[in-house]
């Protein structure tokens, strides 16, 4: 093989790699985009199931502690309701953030 035939070879084989890592680069439609939605409202779901578990947990354990079965039990049930839509919420604004700021990167 001539000193012409090789590099006429290197060069298609080089514009071989550069188109395949051009294909490589392209973005992708990703599939979280399409679930997103879903997986938002299961975090909701479970931040607020959370809440209420550790406020159960909490009181009924104090319940039997002391000896006053539904006192702290009601009390902390409702202590982990509250704390689980307060971080429901505090979820849905980071949501409604992150929706206004790619509708202001597309504008």
């Amino acid at each position: 093989m001539s000193d012409q035939d090789r590099k006429a070879q290197m060069a298609a084989i080089e514009a071989r790699i550069a188109a395949a890592k051009g294909a490589q680069n392209e973005p992708k439609a990703r599939m979280d985009d399409h679930y997103s939605g879903a997986q938002m409202a299961w975090r909701m779901v479970i931040e607020l199931v959370a809440g209420l578990g550790i406020g159960f947990g909490i009181g009924y354990g104090l319940d039997l502690f002391f000896g006053t079965l539904p006192i702290f039990m009601v009390l902390f049930v409702m202590l982990g309701l509250a704390a689980g839509v307060k971080t429901m919420l505090r979820s849905a604004k980071e949501m409604q953030d992150e929706n206004a700021a790619e509708d202001a990167a597309q504008e």
